[in-house]
């Protein structure tokens, strides 16, 4: 059978489905810390570096004799080159390398894929779909920063990301009548809320690089500009030890002091204050930057909940929405335990939704106009 093969390549895992051409989902699977996961298989490999996972990868797709036509991925950065799905011939690549500085930690392990790939069907055409491009018609006053003109001309503005989660989102949420205002939370390792106007992304809270916005795993999110200037003037760590600090080292991590694991904070705060304190703190930076949105919008009709986080931690969703009641969120406390799909209260003038994402559906959908 003729596939489709989506890959969504993350920092530090790599996810993959297979779609027929008619874009029923055959198979889903990730290449994670020693394990491929397969459904509800899971298997030992010895895969360290992204172009070893790629190879399980294929090993996979070999296994099982597949036919696969042609390759979508999802990349994370594609500055102000490019927007719409684009076939990944030398000419794109060499530009995406030149992008690398906007998205260290993402692109590199992309392209590493991309090449692996490359060499295991070389015959097979290869499609880029960025997760900047949902966000390329915000507005003046929310794409720009208030730097010299001449740094926006060199790429120095507000990119925002999890473009292709909110474009799923969005897809799902369309025949749902969710009303001309949403705000969208994809609560995951990586975290991100997006203010969407009549299906336009008017504002998001990653910025230029997905360091940006909220607190989260081990990210540290926004900060005082003057913080970094004091940890390289006087403290004299260098550039390379401040990106680790700050994508590796803080977020939940940091104020815990064990953690970024949400689900694992939450079974220690009890015993831990750090851990409590640092969930705390998340769902602080969530439910201000809830209000920040609300703003932009001139109010919210539909809230949702999405990504690892927001889909499975009620707990955290319940802290999220206490003290915004002033919004008209209001949840309902059985509905959010019971991982229903609405779990606003009837008496909240917001409808607020759990859903689940699907990137790779929308990678599928980008590719298949290639075919």
């Amino acid at each position: 059978m003729e596939t489709i093969l989506t890959v969504n390549c993350g920092s530090s895992s790599l996810k993959f489905a297979l779609y027929s051409l008619e874009l029923e989902q055959l198979l889903l699977g990730n290449v994670t810390d020693g394990y491929t996961e397969i459904g509800d298989e899971r298997h030992e490999h010895g895969a360290v570096t992204m172009k070893e996972a790629a190879a399980e990868v294929v090993r996979v797709l070999q296994a099982r004799s597949y036919d696969v036509r042609i390759i979508g991925h999802r990349i994370v950065q594609g500055g102000e080159k490019h927007f719409d799905p684009v076939i990944l011939d030398d000419g794109v690549l060499q530009s995406l390398k030149e992008l690398v500085p906007l998205a260290p930690l993402h692109i590199p392990p992309s392209l590493d894929v991309i090449h692996a790939l490359q060499e295991a069907f070389p015959a097979v055409k290869q499609v880029g779909c960025f997760d900047t491009a949902f966000h390329q018609h915000m507005p003046f006053e929310a794409r720009h920063y208030p730097l010299p003109r001449a740094l926006w001309k060199e790429g120095v503005i507000h990119y925002g990301f999890h473009g292709l989660s909110y474009e799923s989102i969005m897809q799902q949420l369309q025949p749902l009548s969710p009303g001309n205002r949403v705000i969208i939370a994809h609560l995951g390792n990586g975290a991100s809320l997006a203010a969407i106007q009549e299906g336009r992304s008017v504002d998001t809270t990653m910025g230029m690089t997905p360091i940006g916005g909220l607190m989260m795993s081990t990210r540290a999110g926004d900060l005082d500009p003057g913080v970094l200037l004091y940890l390289l003037e006087e403290k004299g760590m260098t550039g390379s030890e401040l990106s680790r600090m700050l994508n590796k080292s803080s977020g939940l991590k940091a104020v815990s002091e064990e953690s970024g694991d949400v689900q694992q904070l939450l079974e220690q705060e009890d015993k831990h204050p750090q851990a409590a304190e640092a969930i705390l703190m998340f769902c602080y930076h969530v439910r201000k930057n809830i209000g920040a949105l609300a703003a932009v919008l001139g109010g919210v009709d539909t809230l949702v909940f999405t990504g690892g986080i927001g889909e499975h931690a009620a707990t955290i969703r319940s802290r999220i929405c206490k003290g915004l009641e002033f919004l008209g969120i209001v949840i309902n406390v059985m509905a959010n335990e019971e991982k229903a799909k609405i779990i606003s209260a009837n008496e909240s003038t917001v409808t607020v939704r759990v859903m689940k994402t699907n990137e790779e559906l929308m990678i599928a959908q980008h590719t298949q106009t290639f075919i």
